[in-house]
């Protein structure tokens, strides 16, 4: 539960700050008219430069913090066999895939891996050390064409453009909010007290963790959806392999939180707030041929 707590405030600290920077430079004065009712129309844009800033920003920096928080180490000139057999294999998949070949690379941890990039064309796949060396190549493949359809799918900007309406929604409605109370409950008949801003973030938080349900919804939806097109790019039973070691891993890695929803495996978080679905249910659907 602290990974997931840790998710959404990284996204809620985002708007936060922003909503905090609008506060500082009189911005959000805008909302009012005549000084006494909100301006809809005002609020709606308002709210949507917020909630898309943050989901934007940290698709546009994607890249660089994997990098960063993960220690990857690009391939970019193949010291082994190993190596080179990863590069031709995402290559080969890449051009399967109708997409330019992503940046690859190697992160050390216990068996994992993820897709990032902030388009199709400009991506990074990251495979574990720990993966490559539990599982044979069969599986491998399959986890790494598992990504590549993660990148295939638009799946990085799909999730952020979600994150962005979520997010316009939840300043929205925590503005509204925030001046009910300020009017009904503490009789503010112009401009706005303390309360509404104190209430609003509040209220920002709270609808920011029930909304983020939505988000994780997609986020394991798509999972469904790469292992499908894993299944075409490596084959069914490669994938179904690859799941199923990972099942057997005794003490797997979660990825940080802001690459959670990226990553082959989940963390086994309750059911509303799983950026994955169980192994198991995975599996499953594979083998219905969904």
């Amino acid at each position: 539960m602290m990974r997931i707590l840790l998710f959404l405030g990284t996204n809620i600290a985002i708007i936060a700050l922003i909503s905090i920077t609008f506060r500082l430079l009189g911005i959000d004065n805008l909302l009012a008219q005549n000084n006494v009712d909100l301006d809809m129309n005002a609020l709606l844009i308002y709210s949507a430069i917020i909630g898309f800033s943050g989901s934007l920003i940290s698709l546009f920096l994607s890249k660089f913090m994997a990098k960063k928080s993960m220690g990857v180490h690009l391939i970019e000139q193949p010291q082994s066999p190993d190596e080179m057999w990863l590069l031709n294999t995402v290559q080969q998949q890449a051009q399967a895939a109708g997409i330019k070949m992503p940046e690859v690379g190697i992160f050390e941890g216990a068996p994992n891996a993820f897709a990032t990039g902030w388009n199709r064309n400009d991506a990074l796949v990251a495979v574990s050390t720990g993966l490559l060396q539990s599982m044979n190549r069969d599986e491998v493949e399959a986890v790494m064409a598992h990504e590549i359809s993660h990148v295939a799918n638009g799946d990085m900007v799909t999730l952020t453009l979600i994150q962005g309406v979520v997010n316009t929604f939840v300043v929205f409605f925590s503005r509204i909010i925030g001046h009910v109370v300020d009017r009904v409950v503490f009789k503010v008949e112009r401009g706005h007290g303390p309360a509404f801003w104190i209430t609003s973030l509040i209220a920002q938080f709270v609808l920011g963790i029930l909304a983020s349900m939505i988000v994780m919804w997609f986020s394991r939806w798509r999972e469904y959806r790469a292992d499908a097109g894993s299944a075409q790019l490596a084959g069914r039973d490669k994938m179904i392999s690859a799941l199923r070691r990972l099942q057997q891993a005794k003490d797997p890695q979660p990825l940080p939180d802001e690459m959670a929803a990226f990553g082959i495996s989940g963390a086994g978080l309750k059911e509303l707030f799983a950026s994955h679905p169980p192994l198991e249910e995975r599996i499953a659907a594979l083998q219905r041929g969904r």
